[in-house]
């Protein structure tokens, strides 16, 4: 039987997301580990605006630091959408989950996508509840095709 709160964790995510749409910034911070490694990109790193999309930090205040400059030049209203959050390893003190995003914006007053992808969480235990410890968003940026026919996943048939 689990020790951990699974609506909990999902809670957090959900929290994540919509307090950093909100540019929430401090309250935001609040949901990080100290220890925190949170990191981004697209899955070929070769996305025109993969400069802008990179990340790779260690702790909350470098966490922090990027979030603050990203989000201050990503648009508003911005929503990002979990979806499909499921728990993929549970340790003693650590809980892994997965999750889709996707990300719209309003263009011409109509949501309008603005991307998708995957994201792995690892959310840490605490007294006070559950802080996010590494967040890890592989943003899409290949065009749609047959599963056999995109190098990364293809090998993933072997096993069928």
């Amino acid at each position: 039987m689990s020790t951990h709160d699974h609506f909990a964790a999902h809670q957090l995510v959900h929290r994540w997301w919509f307090t950093y749409d909100e540019g929430r910034l401090d309250e935001l911070a609040g949901l990080l580990a100290d220890d925190c490694h949170l990191s981004s990109r697209t899955e070929t790193g070769q996305h025109p605006h993969e400069e802008f999309i990179r990340s790779d930090c260690r702790g909350r205040e470098a966490a922090m630091a990027w979030t603050r400059e990203h989000r201050r030049h990503s648009p508003y209203p911005l929503r990002h959408h979990a979806a499909n959050i499921h728990v993929t390893a549970e340790r003693d003190g650590e809980l892994d989950l997965e999750s889709y995003l996707f990300v719209t914006q309003i263009v011409d007053r109509r949501p309008s996508t603005l991307s998708s992808g995957i994201v792995h969480l690892t959310l840490a235990r605490t007294d006070s509840g559950y802080l996010i410890r590494r967040k890890d968003v592989v943003l899409d940026s290949i065009e749609s095709a047959p599963f056999h026919q995109v190098d990364f996943v293809s090998d993933r048939q072997k096993s069928w």
